[in-house]
Order: structure tokens, then sequence, then C-alpha cells
């Protein structure tokens, strides 16, 4: 992306709250979007287009416009891709700023599924007009069990080992203790992960991300807006997004939408895998991390379990950091959604704003990945890369 087509985040901000019981979604909305807008040093009639997917309160993006009273709105997008949605709203602002549809663009997370007792472990209705309803609700679908099945699946085929997925969150705890609002900011052990209950075979507690309250926001801008503002110019360098679906039943649980969504980005950015300093990896539970990077190309299909162990995604210590925030294992997944912290934390590490003891020297080039839906039977997949400019 060059020339006209380019676009910045210059606005970033996530939510410190994990728990907010006397909060409401639309003012946590309010909260990140206000947060956001003073990040970039703009104000809100600066902005001109609005993102939200289908976490926003109401029936149609209108009711959280005006509960923002955005007055200067002449674009809006509500796509909806589960916890993808986000990277997708960033790509798409670019679009529309490219399309001349919009110069400053708003995206905003949030939600309180910690309050209101919503977990992975419980059956997700979702209306008996789906198509997939009559063939797949007889089962009463658990989203924690569409995961452990892609897991038990790929130890089958690739001698994958419960000690290596334990390896992800170790990293993720040792990063998350330096994070003030993680959720979950002591460290933990391999043996403390094979230790946890046994939720869903062979997935275990701490195989699993935390449930919280909160959210984020973005705002993506016009080159020309973003160098008029006084912080770090975070370009967005290429982006790519795909469905994965059922196949009639012939499922591969071995590989995500990663697969087709990476090279895509990575086609449109002009590097490949071994380019990126950092990566914000999804991790709605342990398997979804091993299975991306390996999507992504930082290691062949079946070398993920290899990749991961001995502390390889630790800051610091291992060749590619991940989620150094603490990810949605242990800092935050708001909303049930983990796409939108994934992005704000590369945005720290491109701006050198990550923890001291975390922050990747000179990073100039960092890649974020979400998943929307689950693995184990269709979803919804986005990959972002940012590059830092001088």
């Amino acid at each position: 992306m060059a020339g006209k087509d380019q676009a910045y985040i210059v606005g970033a901000y996530e939510h410190p709250l994990r728990h907010a019981p006397d909060h409401s979604v639309a003012r946590l909305h309010a909260e990140v979007a206000k947060g956001a807008v003073e990040d970039a040093g703009l104000s809100r009639d600066d902005i001109d287009g609005f993102f939200c997917a289908g976490d926003a309160p109401g029936a149609n993006p209108w009711s959280l416009a005006n509960y923002l009273n955005l007055r200067k709105l002449r674009h809006l997008d509500s796509t909806d891709m589960g916890g993808c949605s986000y990277l997708i709203h960033v790509a798409h602002a670019a679009q529309a700023i490219a399309a001349g549809r919009c110069n400053v663009a708003l995206i905003t997370l949030a939600g309180r599924p910690r309050s209101e007792g919503i977990s992975g472990t419980q059956v997700r209705v979702r209306g008996s007009n789906l198509p997939e309803s009559p063939y797949e609700m007889p089962y009463r679908p658990v989203t924690l069990n569409l995961y452990a099945m892609c897991a038990m699946r790929h130890m089958h085929e690739f001698g994958t080992t419960s000690e290596q997925l334990a390896w992800i969150k170790v990293a993720a705890s040792r990063h998350a203790q330096h994070n003030p609002h993680a959720m979950l900011r002591k460290p933990v052990s391999v043996d403390e992960v094979l230790a946890s209950p046994l939720i869903s075979d062979p997935l275990r507690r701490l195989d699993s991300c935390v449930v919280t309250d909160g959210g984020g926001a973005l705002i993506v801008a016009r080159a020309e807006v973003a160098a008029q503002l006084h912080r770090p110019r975070v370009r967005i360098k290429g982006y790519g997004e795909t469905t994965k679906h059922q196949d009639g039943g012939k499922i591969d649980l071995t590989y995500t939408g990663q697969a087709w969504s990476g090279p895509r980005a990575f086609e449109a950015a002009g590097v490949g895998p071994g380019d990126i300093q950092y990566a914000s990896i999804y991790d709605s539970f342990t398997i979804t991390v091993l299975l991306q990077l390996e999507d992504l190309g930082f290691c062949g299909k079946g070398e993920g379990g290899r990749f991961v162990q001995d502390g390889n995604l630790i800051a610091g210590v291992g060749r590619l950091p991940v989620n150094t925030d603490g990810g949605g294992l242990c800092n935050n997944h708001p909303s049930n959604r983990g796409g939108m912290t994934k992005i704000i934390e590369a945005v720290r590490q491109l701006r050198g704003e990550a923890h001291p003891e975390l922050q990747v020297p000179g990073c100039t080039l960092a890649l974020a990945s979400g998943i929307g839906g689950a693995i184990g039977h269709r979803h919804g997949a986005a990959t972002l890369i940012m590059e830092r400019e001088a």
C-alpha cells in the first residue's frame, strides 16, 4: 500500500478495567472512544467514519453513534466477524480512506461477559434460523469443546504434547506479570499448567483465556492527518481476511483461516514471516496460538509444538516475542473478542511504549492476527501487518 492508499493507526486505548459491574456496555464504548481520541490528539468532531461490530449495544450502529454524539459521520461499517472484526475494521477503514469516504475513523469494542456470567463453557444459542442450527444444536456445541477437538487432532497427527501447549501459557504469564491491569499476573510453570483442572480433553483451565469486562478503541487516519499529529506513525502495511467453512463435514481441524489471510497480508506488505519482529497472535486457547503460528508461516505445519516450547515466545528469551501484554490467556479478552487488544499491543510495541522489560528493541514491523467463531467448525480470520515509520 502506498501513496494515496496510506492509512495510519494514530490512536489506541485499552480500558483499564477487567471487571465493570457498574458500567453499561454503552458507557464502556464511550470511555474507550474518548481514550483513543485523546491518545491521537484529536477531537470527537474530527471523526467522520465509525466502525463497530456485534458487541455494540442497540439494533444498528446508529444507536451507538447517537450515544457517542458523533455528528460528522459520512461513513459507517458494522461488519461483524466475531473476534477478528476489529482487524477487518482497520483494513476496511484504510480502504474507506483510500476511496475518499472518510478521513478519521473510530473503531470501538466493549463488553461485560465477566459481569454477565458468560464463558466458553456454555452452549451459545445463536437462533433457530441459522442454516447450521438444525444439525449442530442437538449436540449442544460448547466453544471450549470445539477448540479441544483441534488440539486432540493436532496431537494425533503431529505428536504435539500438552507440555508444549503449556509453554504458550507460561510465556503469556511471564509477560502479564509486568502489566498492572492484567487479570492474571502470577507467572506459572509448565507443571502448574498441567496440574490445572482438565476441562475438555486435552485442554485444561490454564489453556483457556480469561473472561473480562472492558474494551478498546482505535483511530485510523489519512496520511495527511497523521502527519500533523505528534505521535509515532504506525502505517497499515498489509492485511488479509477470509472465512473457513465446514466443507460438508470433511473439515480438517489442523489449520485455521490464517492459512489464507496470512499470505495475502504478507504479499500486500511485501515482507515475509522472517521479517516480523513482534507478533500479537489471537489466543482464545493455547491451541489457537499454535495453529496460527504454523498457518502464518513462522514454522512448518506440525512443527508448532517444538516452535513454542522452551520459552520461544517470551520477549528477550525466544525467537518470536508474542502477546507481550499477557494476551487473552492472562491479560484481557473483553466481550469474548480478542482482536482489538491484539492490535493495541502491536501499536504499543511499534511506538516503543510496551513495558520496558518486554519492549522489542527497535521494533518497526509487527503482525496482529484474529479469529472469530470457532476453529472446530466455521470461523473468520484476519491478519494485519503494521510498520513504524521514522
